[in-house]
């Protein structure tokens, strides 16, 4: 899909997360999201409430056309988000707030949108060479759940993705690994990458190695979780954050061998960039080219963790750009 650049500005921009919802306006071509603000989803009952409240906060007139990224999958004009309750018509929501144009997508789809822009400080490289110009780009990232996308070549721009990778089926890699995936299968059935790749996913492969090692139940989220892992005050806190970063370079690995993604993996979300130095040097890109026969393939594909905080909403606007 090529773009068309031929929607007006200002544009109004957002994120919608399964935790927060971030805002922005683009005011020209070309020019970067300004007017940044992140609100908690659990403020408003559904987004049109969450939009008047940021345009108020702002003193902005509601711009004539709008783009969210958002995290759920989108068929039709029906939403209904996977974590977070809100659940709208986009045609309602456009006419409540007199858009003459709306346009939503996944929300991993927007940040694959921005990957082409990412330079410099926006990256942190883990590993790997030099990628491979022209090449497809992978993307994954965990935070209330787990996102999944990509770019792909097409004449002479980019195809992104829109896809639910993030619900595949999670694979061991050790007897270990698997003793405690079947933990988390004997309490949700299904053991998606999602379920240990996640915030809620964190605390519940802290939960399943309690469980496996016969410890008493101690319910802590995965940012205390995090947090007592990094101090190193409490094994089974390290244990599940090294299991995390592990079991996401496996998934890492394999989304990069579906994709031939030789220009690089990129992993965003909200969890591995507030790990910090620890990601570097945790198990992830050791995981991520323990694939056999494939490890050289793999060993010379770059890991980036991106760290521009506010992505997202270039690639929502750029998505605007090749709506019809």
């Amino acid at each position: 899909m090529q773009k068309h650049a031929s929607q007006p500005f200002p544009r109004l921009v957002g994120d919608i997360g399964g935790t927060n919802i971030r805002f922005a306006v683009i005011t020209a071509a070309g020019s970067a999201p300004a007017q940044i603000r992140s609100f908690a989803c659990s403020s408003f009952p559904g987004p049109e409430a969450a939009i008047r409240h940021y345009l108020l906060c702002e003193g902005l007139q509601c711009p004539p056309v709008a783009a969210f990224g958002i995290a759920t999958p989108l068929e039709g004009d029906a939403v209904r988000m996977t974590n977070h309750a809100w659940a709208f018509s986009i045609e309602a929501l456009r006419l409540a707030l007199g858009f003459e144009h709306l346009v939503f997508i996944n929300d991993f789809t927007a940040l694959a949108l921005a990957l082409p822009r990412l330079h410099g400080a926006d990256l942190e490289q883990i590993g790997g060479g030099t990628p491979q110009p022209g090449a497809p780009l992978a993307l994954l990232g965990a935070g209330t759940g787990l996102g999944v996308s990509g770019l792909i070549p097409c004449g002479g721009g980019w195809q992104p993705l829109a896809c639910e990778g993030g619900h595949v089926s999670l694979a061991a890699g050790s007897a270990r690994e698997a003793a405690i995936i079947a933990v988390l299968a004997a309490r949700f059935g299904h053991v998606s990458a999602e379920r240990a790749l996640s915030g809620p996913g964190i605390a519940a492969l802290h939960d399943a190695i309690r469980q496996f090692e016969g410890a008493p139940p101690c319910a802590l989220d995965s940012r205390e979780i995090s947090a007592r892992a990094l101090a190193a005050s409490c094994p089974h806190c390290i244990e599940a954050l090294e299991l995390f970063c592990a079991l996401l370079g496996s998934v890492a690995g394999d989304l990069a061998l579906t994709l031939g993604a030789r220009g690089g993996v990129y992993v965003g979300g909200g969890i591995v960039p507030a790990l910090g130095d620890y990601f570097g040097h945790s198990s992830f890109r050791a995981r991520f080219e323990a694939k056999g026969r494939f490890s050289a393939y793999l060993a010379a594909i770059p890991t980036y963790v991106i760290r521009a905080p506010y992505a997202a909403l270039s690639g929502v606007g750029e998505a605007l750009d090749r709506a019809p």
